[in-house]
Order: C-alpha cells, then structure tokens, then sequence
C-alpha cells in the first residue's frame, strides 16, 4: 500500500506559484459572439499569465499583440515617438488579464514562426535601439507613456527558445541569428533596462532545452545577473521535469547566481514531438492522463528549487489542456487541478509531505483551512487502481473536523464524494485511486 504522511506542525515554507500559465482568458471588450472563460479562469486564481504566443490568437488580437515588431512596426521611425508605436490590441489584453486577477509575466520578442519565411525571429537591426524600443513598452505598461498605464508589471523576459535551433539550421523557428549574435543582443537589452529599471525583474531567456553547449557561453558573457532565468522542458514522466529543476538550480548556483530565480515557463505532457506519438501526446494533454500529470508535476514542483511554474498554455488551440478550445468556457479536466492547487496557494503555508510511492504525489498546505492534492500518475496506461493510506498529523482540531474529498476522474471533477469526522490531531484516510486520479482533501474545522 502507498504511503503519504503530512504533517501540518512542519511549515515548509510559502504555498509557491505553481499553477501559472502562458496567456489569459479568452475575452472581448466590444461586443462580439465569443464566448468568454474569464469566470472559471478567475475562480482557478492564475497567479502569473505569460504572453508568449498570444499573437496566435485572435481573440487576443492576433498578429497585433504582444510582439515587439507589432508594436514597433517600422523600425526605421524614432524609438521616442509615441504614435510610432501601435499599442491598441496589447493594451485590451493587459487589460484582460488584470481582469481576470493575474499578474502579467510579458514576453519581449517574437511568438515561434514555424513558417519557411520568418518575419519576426530575426534579428534587429539595431540591438540598441531594439532594447530602447522595449524600454518604451515597459514605460507604457507602467509609467502610463504614450497614454498607458500604471500595470506594475514586474517581469520581462527577452526572448523565447533562442537555443532551438542550432547555427546552421535552415529552419530557426525562434531566433534567426547566431548564438554569439542573441548573447549580445541579451546582454545589450538586459543592461539598458536594468539600468532604466532597476526595481523590476529583467531576465530569460526562456530556453527550449538545458543545453550545456548552448548554456554555459550564455552564462559566462552576462554583463548583469539576471533576475531570472526562464527555461522549457516538456516530458512524459514527472521524474524527468523534477531532474531538470534541479539541474537548472545546480547550474544557476555554479555560476554564482544563487538569487537568481528559476522560472519553468513552459511545460506539458509530451511523450514524443512527431507522427502518432505526437497524436497520442496531443489526445492525452486534453483528457484525464494530462490532467493527472499537472496536478503530479505541480505538486512535485512546490517541494523542489522552483520559484514559478508556468503551464503551456491557457491560449486557445491544440495544447490548452484547460479549456475546450472551439467552446471555450467549457473546461476540459486539466482545469481541475488549477482549482485544486488554488485551494492551497490561498493558505498561509505549505506544509511538509513525504512520499512512500513511486507514483503517488502529494502537497499539503496550512491556515483557516488544512488541504492536500494527491495525484496518481504513471506513464504506463494499463498501471492498476491503487488504495493510498493518507496520514495527517498537526492537525489542528479544538473541536473536531471535517475531511472532505473531491474528486477528479472520468466522472468526476473536483467533485465532492464523501465526508468524514475525526476529533484527533492525528488520524489517517484511505483513498482508491484509479490511474490518473487526483483528490482535494479539505480539512474543515467544525
């Protein structure tokens, strides 16, 4: 029988951001047809929406948001001109997701261009220059120029998967120049708006792999620390995203960038990129089985060296794992852990797990109420149902509580399915659990 202990006495520190995503909820100012998800999105309490690849989407403003070339659109005009700049659509998605209670994690650059011209990945002109344009769209978010606003964002991230494609590919998706040619445009951008912005987070890069070849040069050419380091790692097993968090970790404090925050910033389940395993990769994220490896990574994640996980992506289309994405105020069952997580983000603090299990993950939390997510992931489809022996102890009880499980399986979602009251401080639940089940155990004082 698997094993969870949770031990409420043990304060393990704060309840960490780990059900961020890239992008906010689908929603309109002006009045159209669409459908909007922004009540469920906001019931979910996403702490972080990243913008990268919001220009997919045109509900979000398609080609005509985020990116810095769609701000900026001719390069030639003066960085200081306010009408040289196109903040229109941008500015209607700030607004969304300040709506919807997230904070805004902004991506500086280009979405990904799978396309056989590229338009945006290449590089500037002018690097300089390039970082001044993005000093004015920082200004615009949070010193109101250029009839903007006061948005306080915190985070700015320059460049998305710089390191996808080596040197000599005829095909970069992100970045069309040299390594040695985005370490200078990183380090000409990160200086000028650190210099500029001092009390913000400036960082990234938000690479496709922890490649050492690619990392290591990228490291010993900084000419300022960044405040994060931002990094992408998709997998089918939890085992391999909690290695790389702690490689990612090891590598930042090699480099005497213990401040530095480690940011995964894209993450999902993926078992292999092309033909039918991509298919299967694709089937599963949208049902019970990506549902279960959310809830699995984020409970893992809040116990390693992570400072902010982000899930790819809450944008509508094939990777959305929360929402149905032709109706897209109908969640799908990797909304669920979202909800779930969120119920203990609110608390005052995490509280220590340990694990007797290969396969069951567990993460506890601490204050008015005292909450666990269990999650049951394995890759193997045909892995058995489990009974999972779930002890609490520091649990507070004057008078006693409550236990109530919600559920999340193929007929449930986070649904309550059963109730119990205990009247010490230490006492013990056996649950079933089906492969790819998650619960929510709330601890209700009566």
């Amino acid at each position: 029988m698997d094993r969870i202990l949770v031990d409420f006495s043990n304060n393990a520190g704060p309840v960490k951001p780990m059900h961020s995503v890239n992008n906010g909820p689908a929603y309109k100012f002006a009045s159209d047809q669409r459908v909007t998800n922004l009540e469920s999105y906001q019931a979910a309490g996403i702490p972080f929406a990243r913008t990268h690849d919001a220009s997919f989407c045109s509900t979000y403003g398609g080609e005509h948001t985020v990116d810095v070339n769609m701000i900026f659109t001719d390069f030639d005009r003066d960085v200081d001109d306010p009408d040289a700049y196109d903040f229109q659509l941008t500015d209607e998605y700030m607004r969304v997701i300040e709506l919807s209670g997230a904070k805004v994690f902004y991506r500086l650059g280009s979405k990904i261009e799978h396309w056989s011209k590229k338009y945006n990945t290449l590089p500037p002109k002018d690097f300089h220059k390039w970082a001044q344009v993005c000093e004015h769209i920082i200004r615009h978010y949070n010193e109101g120029w250029a009839n903007g606003f006061h948005m306080n964002i915190e985070y700015w991230e320059i460049w998305n998967e710089p390191d996808l494609d080596p040197d000599d590919s005829q095909h970069k998706r992100c970045w069309g120049g040299t390594a040695a040619q985005f370490r200078e445009l990183y380090n000409i951008t990160a200086s000028h708006l650190k210099a500029c912005f001092p009390h913000l987070k400036i960082g990234g890069p938000a690479v496709a792999g922890l490649k050492e070849h690619w990392l290591r040069p990228f490291f010993e050419s900084l000419t300022v620390k960044p405040d994060f380091f931002s990094w992408h790692v998709y997998a089918c097993t939890v085992e391999k995203v909690r290695d790389k968090i702690r490689y990612a970790r090891a590598l930042l404090d090699e480099y005497g960038l213990q401040d530095t925050e480690s940011i995964l910033n894209e993450w999902n389940y993926v078992r292999g990129w092309h033909d039918d395993v991509w298919l299967y990769s694709l089937k599963a994220e949208k049902g019970l089985k990506g549902a279960s490896f959310i809830a699995a990574t984020m409970a893992m994640s809040q116990y390693e060296a992570l400072d902010n996980l982000m899930f790819y992506d809450a944008r509508p289309g094939g990777m959305n794992s929360l929402y149905c994405t032709d109706l897209i105020n109908e969640c799908l069952k990797g909304y669920s852990p979202f909800y779930m997580f969120n119920q203990l983000y609110k608390l005052d603090h995490a509280a220590a797990v340990e694990r007797e299990s290969e396969d069951v993950w567990a993460v506890a939390a601490s204050g008015e109420e005292q909450n666990v997510m269990v999650a049951y992931f394995n890759d193997d489809d045909n892995a058995p149902e489990k009974t999972v022996k779930v002890e609490f102890h520091g649990v507070e009880n004057p008078a006693g509580v409550k236990l109530e499980y919600y559920l999340l399986d193929e007929t449930h979602d986070c649904e309550l399915v059963r109730e119990e009251i205990f009247t010490s401080g230490e006492f013990a639940a056996y649950v079933k659990m089906p492969l790819y089940s998650t619960y929510l155990l709330k601890i209700v004082k009566l």
